[in-house]
């Protein structure tokens, strides 16, 4: 009996750490969403840097694509040097960029989800210029403004516009749709304004802010196109500089510097139209 006391100590002593182990993974996986995120960016640089190492070559190559560590290196020499002008050219542009067009595209779209006449007459000539792609303006952007900046600025306004524009006509017409939801508005004694100020517009925030939070990762995409041919500064240029003198680890750190502003764009503009929207809850459910 002397004997197998000892063991069983032991067995109790390792059963506790493991325990615990287990309830720290179990509260990991099911209740941390910033540790879920966190694992899954790292898992994600994981496999990037792995492929990278034993020269992954089936179907996509990576034999010659930069492994996270080389572009570490490459994002600390830029910051090392002097990444501000070009960080604060690509903001400031797809920020004015942004701004014209939130404002002109959810007021024309309001205006053209509600009157049909001014869809009649705005929609036409809007659905011909809408599938024109942004690189497809350069040409004529130069030669519309004064200056390359102010071009660039404009193709950051085409990016964003027309899904802020589509979204907001989109919102406001499926509320009108909705034919008990305003009849309800009107036999409470609701006129045209009331209803158009109560259940249009708050009805069709949610697709509002759907528009922005697309037109804001368009203008990214936008500016690229628009600094790799017109721009001397910015993210986008470095880039495509990087790329004309064959230095790859820099494209990928443009890649990133970009895709990390424009999520940090929408996200702020998420939670901007969210603070719009406090009756709107959403519960996901946890598997």
């Amino acid at each position: 009996m002397s004997r197998i006391l000892p063991q069983t100590r032991i067995r109790a002593n390792l059963q506790i750490p493991v325990a615990k182990l287990s309830l720290t993974l179990q509260a990991l996986f099911l209740s941390g969403r910033s540790a879920r995120r966190f694992l899954a960016l790292a898992l994600f640089f994981g496999v990037w840097q792995v492929l990278c190492v034993i020269g992954f070559k089936f179907f996509i190559n990576f034999q010659l694509v930069p492994s996270p560590w080389e572009v570490l290196q490459a994002t600390l020499d830029f910051f090392l040097s002097d990444p501000g002008v070009h960080i604060r050219s690509s903001i400031t542009r797809v920020l004015v960029g942004f701004a014209v067009a939130s404002v002109l595209g959810v007021v024309l779209g309001i205006l053209i989800g509600w009157f049909q006449i001014v869809e009649d007459l705005l929609m036409p000539p809007l659905e011909l210029l809408r599938p024109i792609p942004a690189v497809a303006w350069i040409p004529l952007a130069i030669l519309m403004f004064p200056t390359a900046e102010t071009g660039m600025i404009y193709i950051t306004f085409i990016g964003a516009f027309f899904p802020v524009l589509i979204s907001t006509i989109r919102a406001v017409e499926n509320i009108l749709h909705d034919i008990v939801l305003i009849r309800v508005g009107q036999c409470l004694g609701a006129n045209q304004w009331h209803v158009f100020k109560h259940i249009v517009i708050p009805g069709a925030l949610p697709g509002i802010a759907s528009g922005l939070t697309i037109g804001m990762g368009n203008a990214w995409f936008c500016l690229v196109t628009a600094e790799i041919l017109a721009g001397r500064y910015g993210v986008g240029y470095i880039t495509w500089e990087s790329y004309v003198i064959s230095n790859y680890p820099p494209i990928v750190m443009g890649m990133l510097l970009i895709g990390l502003m424009g999520a940090l764009s929408s996200w702020a503009v998420g939670r901007g139209t969210g603070a719009l929207m406090p009756w709107r809850v959403i519960k996901k459910q946890d598997v």
